[in-house]
């Protein structure tokens, strides 16, 4: 075989490989700007806001050191980790339950509210004498709470935790006596 039939074959690979890079590259891009989630804009925005009202952002560290620095839901994407829960774990009643309560939150201008009345309203939804409202306030905060205190930035930096605890030091000299 000679050399320019090779340079054409590992050029063709090279292009159609990039081809299906980009290809898939574009197609995320487009569903960033339509997106075409589960959850619309909107109701993403409210789960976000939800998630920053119950952990803000800006917690002093739990456990002080010199690297450790403010977190809360938002920095550390318990938002994000909300939304997929919801979409791919949850069963379609309590998808339901969550969507219709979001819409209920977004008609009364929620996102518009400062932090202390984000705060008063979702704890009128605790103490709420409907069932879906304490429902939903249950599931927003006690989802929120798992997914801020398992993520690696709370586990590791904060809480200092080690999958195994201890060191192994395979090369030591053992004192003779």
């Amino acid at each position: 075989m000679d050399r320019r039939k090779s340079l054409k074959i590992i050029g063709g690979s090279v292009a159609g490989i990039a081809g299906l890079v980009f290809a898939d590259w574009k197609w995320q891009i487009v569903d960033r700007l339509t997106h075409a989630g589960f959850f619309s804009f909107e109701e993403e925005q409210l789960i976000s806001a939800i998630a920053e009202t119950f952990i803000p952002d800006g917690l002093p560290p739990i456990l002080p050191s010199a690297d450790a620095k403010p977190i809360g839901a938002l920095s550390t994407g318990t938002d994000q980790f909300l939304i997929k829960l919801f979409e791919k774990c949850y069963e379609k009643e309590d998808q339901d339950l969550i969507k219709a309560q979001l819409k209920v939150l977004g008609k009364a201008g929620f996102m518009d509210l400062s932090q202390g009345d984000k705060e008063k309203t979702l704890l009128a939804l605790k103490d709420s004498e409907v069932e879906e409202e304490k429902k939903f306030y249950q599931l927003m905060r006690s989802n929120t709470v798992m997914g801020f205190t398992t993520v690696k930035e709370v586990m590791v930096d904060y809480r200092k935790y080690q999958v195994a605890p201890g060191y192994y030091k395979g090369c030591v000299d053992v004192p003779v006596s």
